[in-house]
């Protein structure tokens, strides 16, 4: 496979800088660590299995490829570097171009995701939220996490996030019904 695309046509900026951190969008070469760190951290994803080589290889060569050239794709997905390393990734999932609303996705390496969890969620947040609400111009941010990780929620709420509603016993996780916690944050600059 050719590396992918530089840029997304629905953005006019491709990279978003704060420090020695940014978001670009999702490389090709970057795949099989991101499959690392999902296979490693599958306790609060929505992901069934443990991802393989082959499964990676299909979702980037056949979802994620064509993402770059839709006008209205249904995610938008970025690496995201600290001084030019990834580090992680993340991006806006289930878009409601309609509605002007989005889903936050964001996974770091797991050993930073043990130790730095607070600091990388908050300069990721600062970083798709100009992408999100800068380009994109949506109203409405939101998470849809299983109760599982607390401090998910601190990370959040210390940039503005408000819980909006708690879905009783939605997962079904080791043997029992979780909750599913949903934070939002709305742009009120539009």
């Amino acid at each position: 496979m050719t590396p992918f695309p530089k840029t997304y046509r629905v953005l006019t900026k491709n990279e978003f800088v704060m420090s020695n951190y940014k978001l670009i969008p999702i490389r090709y070469e970057d795949r099989m660590l991101i499959m690392k760190w999902r296979n490693e951290q599958i306790y609060h994803l929505r992901q069934a299995k443990l991802l393989t080589e082959p499964d990676q290889e299909n979702y980037f060569n056949n979802v994620v490829s064509k993402l770059f050239e839709q006008e209205k794709p249904g995610q938008i997905l970025f690496s995201y570097l600290e001084n030019d390393v990834c580090i992680g990734y993340g991006g806006l999932v289930h878009i409601n171009w309609i509605d002007k609303h989005a889903e936050l996705s964001f996974i770091i390496n797991t050993e930073l995701d043990k130790k730095e969890f607070h600091k990388h969620w908050g300069i990721y947040l600062d970083l798709i939220e100009q992408v999100a609400f800068g380009e994109l111009k949506l109203h409405k941010l939101f998470t849809y996490a299983f109760d599982l990780r607390p401090h998910l929620y601190e990370a959040i709420e210390a940039k503005g996030y408000e819980k909006e509603a708690v879905l009783k016993e939605h997962c079904f996780f080791n043997g029992e019904f979780k909750d599913v916690i949903i934070h939002s944050k709305i742009d009120r600059k539009l």
